[in-house]
């Protein structure tokens, strides 16, 4: 086991941190407002604590935001391959306007 192994803790097949006490407890201190504002989830989710409607909403987060990088990726993409495409047929037409006239 190396040092960082030891300091960090090796995570074993189900993902739990090896270094952490099998049963650790969690807790994420809110205020009234933002409490209230995990209760409707909470019960939508049917979530066992609040802990885990904030993780369901990380993973949410970050689904989401790599969807939106993907689609402005893609989007950014389909433009340049477009403008490039038009000019290519305009290209093509220019040489066969025999084969590029509509009959």
């Amino acid at each position: 086991m190396t040092t960082v192994d030891r300091a960090v803790g090796s995570v074993d097949f189900l993902g739990h941190h090896q270094s952490r006490k099998p049963n650790t407890k969690s807790s994420i201190t809110l205020p009234p407002a933002e409490l209230e504002l995990g209760l409707e989830p909470k019960a939508e989710l049917n979530a066992k604590s609040n802990v885990e409607v904030v993780r369901r909403g990380l993973r949410l987060l970050k689904e989401v935001t790599n969807r939106e990088a993907l689609s402005q990726a893609y989007k950014r993409d389909s433009m340049a391959v477009r403008a490039s495409l038009e000019k290519e047929i305009a290209e093509l037409s220019r040489r066969y306007p025999r084969h590029f006239s509509r009959r």
